[in-house]
């Protein structure tokens, strides 16, 4: 059983791991195995590595790669020295790439071998960055990452509070620029000891469990999972990156266990036949979260996987899941609760906000506001915005529209932002995308209001068809109108091959809907 006591910053992982079970394997990656001993002996040399090169407490360094074990051991590695590691999201175009290590004055940039030439083109633009390190080698100028890392001498940390920042994670920015969510040691890891005290049957770990990382750590759903595993000393199993093949790999290759993902990426794997035909008997649990998952897409990933489901509802800026929907919860022929996200966290508290900033009660949508250890330090360098989202309370609003049930469950309607107001009437995509996704031809929706001369907006679905199908306007209106209100009813159906979709699986509804708001003095939405 994990001494939680003992775990109380991010350096305390890998040291409490290393004293007690230093032959365990901490991470595989594409061939190379790293015990916890070995782990926690690389992160002592990168900490000693940023403190040589005159780093101090608060200092931030960035990552542009793809996943990788050696990220974690500068994730894990850097708050032992008392600075702040930043991913950097790879999908990013470069001016957003240099905004972010430049807004977050990242004195040194590791770099993943894909993005050598990206970061090199981006280098006039990097003033505040002294070193480019190259993670796996090769570019003239640039010091290799392990050559760097062994050719330290460890060196005494500073002294380390919980309340310091550790990590540095970047929203996605589809609204404005991105915002740095400075995340503390206690924030991080505080959650974590209070789920295992609750003992929730989902959340136990033994020594047998196997993780699989295969979301990008640039975000929550990748690092804060990594986290996860290593906290609970699992054998952690890291993709490079998101792909079906590799991901239904891992699961008979390597008995994955437990592992977590994002609906888009589940329905990418249930589309490969193969998927069919693996073996499942190890998988315990899949975590899913970071977008709303269609009721049938859901219960087609009960059939296949066989396993436990856990739904988690969190942000960036809660480090992740504060509400969870239990695998009792999950039934195959559906239920009122397997629309929602599930029920608060332990030591989390819930409240939907009004509009003029009062308790709504039970069934009555406003917006969600999370109080939590787990809530944010706040924006880096933005106090404006850090006092917009977290009030003097500690409530944090979240942006998303939901309601509360009477036993504590919560509903997430969508983005506050995302609203469609048609007629008077206020419409939420998430709804009406559920409708659509189960029109047996449709493989995916999203849904945007579009300027209406009567009605302000309509709504309207763009829809990917599942291969060899030939579905109509008509068939989708129709099918929707027998599930939902009529005035929630897409007025128009677009067909697309694919939707735009930012590296956590959240559909980029402004790229969607730009198209049809082009020459607007204003959007209604």
């Amino acid at each position: 059983m994990v001494d939680h006591a003992r775990m109380k910053t991010l350096g305390d992982v890998s040291r409490y791991q290393a004293e007690v079970q230093p032959d365990a394997i901490a991470f595989t990656f594409e061939g190379r195995t790293v015990s916890y001993a070995d782990f926690n002996r690389h992160t002592d040399l990168v900490a000693s590595g940023l403190i040589a090169a005159g780093l101090k407490p608060g200092a931030r360094i960035a990552y542009l790669g793809k996943n990788s074990d050696s990220y974690f051991e500068l994730f894990m590695g850097a708050p032992k020295a008392g600075v702040v590691m930043v991913p950097v999201n790879w999908r990013l175009a470069g001016p957003e790439v240099a905004f972010i290590v430049d807004d977050a004055a990242a004195a040194i940039l590791f770099v993943g071998p894909e993005f050598y030439d990206l970061a090199a083109s981006l280098r006039d633009k990097l003033p505040k960055v002294h070193t480019i390190v190259a993670m796996e080698g090769g570019v003239p100028g640039w010091p290799a990452y392990e050559e760097w890392r062994d050719s330290q001498t460890i060196t005494a940390p500073p002294p380390v509070s919980r309340d310091d920042v550790a990590l540095q994670l970047y929203t996605s920015g589809t609204t404005g620029l991105p915002k740095g969510a400075m995340l503390a040691h206690r924030n991080l890891l505080d959650m974590r000891a209070s789920n295992a005290a609750a003992k929730l049957p989902w959340d136990q770990w033994n020594g047998d469990d196997v993780s699989l990382v295969a979301m990008p750590i640039s975000h929550i759903g990748g690092t804060g999972w990594g986290l996860m595993g290593l906290y609970n000393g699992a054998k952690n199993v890291v993709a490079r990156e998101f792909n079906p093949n590799t991901v239904l790999d891992f699961i008979e290759r390597d008995r994955v266990s437990k592992l977590f993902m994002v609906p888009a990426a589940m329905q990418i794997v249930l589309r490969d036949p193969r998927s069919r035909h693996v073996d499942y008997s190890r998988l315990k649990y899949i975590l899913y979260g970071a977008s709303p998952i269609p009721l049938e897409l859901l219960r087609e990933g009960m059939e296949v996987f066989k396993c436990g489901f856990v739904q988690n509802y969190g942000m960036t800026e809660t480090c992740g899941t504060v509400v969870a929907l239990p695998p009792e919860d999950h039934v195959p022929e559906g239920s009122p609760r397997m629309r929602s996200a599930g029920k608060p966290l332990p030591g989390v508290r819930i409240k939907i906000i009004g509009e003029d900033g009062s308790s709504l009660p039970p069934h009555q949508v406003g917006e969600i506001a999370i109080h939590s250890s787990a809530n944010m330090a706040g924006y880096w360098n933005l106090p404006d915005a850090t006092a917009k989202t977290i009030d003097a309370e500690g409530w944090l609003r979240t942006g998303d529209a939901g309601y509360l049930d009477e036993d504590g469950y919560v509903y997430v309607h969508d983005r506050v932002k995302d609203m469609i107001i048609s007629g008077g009437e206020n419409v939420y995509p998430a709804e009406v995308e559920n409708a659509v996704f189960g029109h047996p031809d449709v493989a995916d929706v999203a849904v945007i209001g579009v300027p209406d001369e009567r009605w302000g907006e309509a709504v309207k679905a763009i829809v990917v068809l599942k291969p060899g199908s030939a579905a109509n306007v008509g068939d989708i209106i129709a099918w929707t109108r027998e599930r939902i209100a009529a005035y929630k009813t897409p007025k128009s159906v677009d067909f697309i091959e694919a939707l735009p979709r930012n590296a956590s699986g959240k559909i980029l509804r402004r790229e969607l809907r730009d198209p049809y708001w082009a020459g607007k003095d204003r959007r209604v939405n």
